[in-house]
């Protein structure tokens, strides 16, 4: 591993990780054979190639991952690219619950990294669905139906922000916990405000 391309604040990070600490090391030394720049960013070590994000190292209660930000983009010889959820369009993840597994697929997950880095180097872009391609539920329509301010609202807001509350809108089963969202959001989309802003 070269020092030259460690970060401290991913040093800091590994200082205080408890859980999966053995792993997380693990994964970084393979990854940093890989002549990646070392970051840490969205509280996670993320490392990239000429500022690209190329993969993050994560854990969660069950497991530890990395995480291809283009991962839809590999051929995934292995079958062991996993989409985290089916709202999630670009980004993999290949999951660890142990050191030992993480060892035995070094020159896999070696593999993986450099056709990471080789579909940043060739430009190739994931195809995004488009937020149109999202269905809009039908308590959100109505209202946009009965308010053209809260249409021309939600149409001026950015695609992101659009889908986003196209996907909060949608996750209930019950149409009255749907409806609920909908009135609670009226205001935020009339101001001009993202889901999250």
């Amino acid at each position: 591993m070269t020092t030259s391309k460690t970060n401290p604040k991913v040093d800091e990070f590994l200082s205080k990780t408890k859980k999966w600490k053995a792993e997380f090391e693990k994964l970084r030394s393979i990854v940093l054979d890989c002549e990646l720049t070392e970051d840490f960013k969205w509280m996670h070590p993320c490392y990239t190639f000429e500022k690209k994000n190329i993969v993050l190292i994560h854990g969660f209660k069950e497991y530890c991952a990395l995480l291809f930000q283009k991962g839809a983009l590999l051929k995934d010889p292995n079958g062991i690219l996993i989409q985290q959820t089916e709202n999630v369009q670009a980004a993999r993840q290949i999951r660890f619950t142990n050191v030992e597994e993480i060892m035995e697929m070094e020159s896999i997950l070696k593999a993986y990294i450099q056709e990471a880095i080789k579909v940043e180097k060739s430009g190739l872009e994931v195809n995004y669905k488009k937020h149109e391609e999202y269905s809009i539920p039908e308590e959100f329509q109505k209202k946009l139906d009965e308010i053209p301010a809260l249409k021309t609202a939600f149409e001026a807001l950015t695609p992101g922000r659009q889908r986003a509350y196209l996907l909060h809108f949608s996750a209930p089963k019950q149409a009255k916990t749907r409806e609920s969202r909908v009135e609670k959001c009226m205001q935020q989309i009339l101001e001009g405000k993202g889901l999250n802003d």
